[in-house]
């Protein structure tokens, strides 16, 4: 069945992407909950004119991504955390926290987006998260877990 996304769905595609599903997964589950609707003439034929319109707000934000990621290219981001004498950490450094510093420094990112590479930081040391900024823009920021 071809339909038009409504919103994001993980792992499917992006708002206003028009795609073919199996008709159960459109009939069951992204119909009834609004996500999509079914991709009749009518229907696509006004999406093109939406599409249109939506171009030049997509290239403004495609640019600014841009400039986010430039801004997280040079930035040495620091994360404190309470350690223990032998230097392990009480809990474990996530993307909540990372996202708190990158506030801090102006940058204000999502935490959804913030994907931390290692699974369960608990010593100090240098590592690195994933940060998805716009769709397909992406990068990788090195950050440093220190004694708070």
């Amino acid at each position: 069945m071809k339909i038009i996304l409504k919103e994001d769905v993980n792992n499917l595609g992006h708002k206003n992407d028009v795609l073919v599903v199996k008709d159960g997964y459109a009939r069951n589950f992204l119909i009834p909950k609004k996500k999509a609707v079914v991709a009749t003439p009518s229907v696509l034929k006004a999406h093109e004119e939406v599409l249109k319109q939506r171009q030049h707000k997509e290239a403004k934000l495609r640019e600014d991504a841009e400039a986010v990621v430039k801004k997280l290219e040079g930035l040495k981001v620091v994360v404190g955390a309470k350690t223990s004498s032998t230097g392990k950490i009480f809990g474990s450094v996530n993307n909540i926290q990372i996202a708190e510093v990158l506030e801090k420094e102006g940058i204000i990112i999502d935490r959804r987006n913030i994907k931390v590479d290692s699974d369960k930081i608990k010593e100090l040391g240098t590592y690195e998260a994933s940060i998805k900024v716009y769709r397909d823009i992406k990068t990788k920021i090195q950050f440093e877990v220190v004694k708070d």
